[in-house]
This record gives structure tokens, C-alpha cells and sequence, in this order.
């Protein structure tokens, strides 16, 4: 069990995340069209997991937006936005925002992925839905670089990240 704030409050996340060197855990979550994704889907890309509650927090939505902006600068790169959303509340944020350069997928059917990637909150009031991180995965799904964020209501390393990719 991990632990991070949400407000300055102490919150429980369970599962490890994924440290550099490591193969990423492969997942099932379910894209905008309501089918079944899995790592594989993006085999050959190199894969920037940008993981957020949800796309309706102030928060989430910037880092979606951030991402989004860089995403188009980067070769052979996916930006994967995994939260507890559902799809077509994502796709009303994304086509409202203009986002072309992230995809979308939800834990709606995939909730193994919040333990197996190490953000899985268990207490508090956000239990349910996936702590912040970033998980940056090359093309053999070998992890560059992962940031649990301390609290969650802050934005990730932008930077670090992007680094990764670079």
C-alpha cells in the first residue's frame, strides 16, 4: 500500500507502480467505440499513460491539455488519457477541448489495471477511481520512466515525461 494526499489528507493506493526497466503490465480498458483495448493494441508506439481520476477535475483536464500539445511534437508516440470516465463523457471533453493528439480509455470494464498499475485508491473519498500518474513505455513496452504524484490534486512532471520520450 502506498500513500499519497488528496488535499493534504492522507490516501491509500494499492498495487506497485511500473519503475523504469520494467515490462509494462499489459491491461484491458475500453476506448471511445466501447471496444476492448489492450497494450498490444499499441504495439510498435512508443506509449505516454497520462493517469487521472477524472477528465471533469480541473487538474485531469489541464494535463490532458498539456499532453495533448505535446503529443503532436512527438514521433511514433501514443497518449494514452486512462480514467475512470466513461467514453462518452470523454469524447464530449475531447471534441469540446479540440483534443486530437490523445486517445481516451476507460477502466469502466478494466479495473484490474488500477491495482495492476499501482494507482487504485482505497480510501478517502475518491475510492474507486486511479490516483495521478504518468507511465512513459517504448516500443517493447519496456517502462522509461513512471511518477506516482504525491498529491493529487498537483500535475505530474511534465518534463520528466517528455524527457523520457525524447
Amino acid at each position: 500500500m502506498t500513500t499519497v494526499t488528496l488535499g493534504g489528507n492522507p490516501v491509500e493506493v494499492a498495487g506497485n507502480l511500473p519503475q523504469p526497466g520494467a515490462v509494462a503490465p499489459d491491461f484491458s480498458l475500453v476506448a471511445g467505440d466501447l471496444a476492448d483495448v489492450t497494450l498490444k493494441t499499441y504495439a510498435g508506439k512508443r506509449k505516454l499513460l497520462n493517469i487521472v481520476p477524472s477528465l471533469d477535475t480541473p487538474t485531469c483536464a489541464t494535463s490532458t491539455r498539456r499532453f495533448n500539445e505535446e503529443a503532436s511534437k512527438l514521433a511514433n508516440t501514443v497518449v494514452l488519457v486512462v480514467s475512470a470516465d466513461l467514453p462518452f463523457a470523454a469524447g464530449r471533453f475531447c471534441t469540446v477541448e479540440g483534443l486530437k493528439n490523445v486517445v481516451h480509455l476507460s477502466t469502466m470494464r478494466g479495473r484490474e489495471f488500477m491495482k495492476n498499475y499501482g494507482v487504485e485508491i482505497t480510501s478517502g473519498p475518491l475510492v474507486g477511481v486511479t490516483a495521478r500518474a504518468v507511465v512513459v513505455v517504448d516500443e517493447n513496452n519496456k517502462v522509461l520512466h513512471s511518477q506516482l504524484v504525491g498529491e493529487i490534486a498537483n500535475e505530474p512532471d511534465y518534463a520528466a515525461a517528455l524527457k523520457a520520450l525524447g
